[in-house]
């Protein structure tokens, strides 16, 4: 799958050390998989883009394939599991079932985000 097909979303917060540690794993994964896009977004910053969503546990990542959420959730702070995470969804590709529909209207809020930081 190509950049534009997939992307990998991680909602963190600066204030998290969780979140500033896993920052170099992440960007690792960036350059493992330069057929994914990634983006970085802090929850903080983009509370109204977030809208109801509540973060609860950090990291969390939005997977989404061709404008759908395919995964949303925490994820533990390992290249290793989210390597295997996203193996899985690519395996499934078109047919991975969307993640919720709250979880497709957060990513659309998102996009003008996303396309600021491409």
């Amino acid at each position: 799958m190509s950049a534009p097909d997939w992307i990998v979303i991680c909602l963190c917060a600066e204030w998290c050390g969780v979140c500033r540690q896993w920052s170099g794993i992440f960007d690792a994964l960036r350059e493992e998989r330069p057929g994914l896009r990634f983006a970085w977004i802090d929850v903080e910053d983009e509370d109204d883009a977030m809208g109801d969503v509540d973060i609860e546990t950090f990291p969390t990542l939005l997977v989404a394939h061709a404008g759908r959420a395919r995964f949303f959730g925490p994820v533990q702070p390992s290249a290793t599991q989210v390597s295997r995470l996203l193996d899985g969804l690519l395996a499934q590709g078109p047919a991975a079932r969307e993640a919720t529909p709250e979880a497709t209207a957060l990513l659309h809020r998102l996009e003008p985000l996303l396309l600021r930081k491409s």
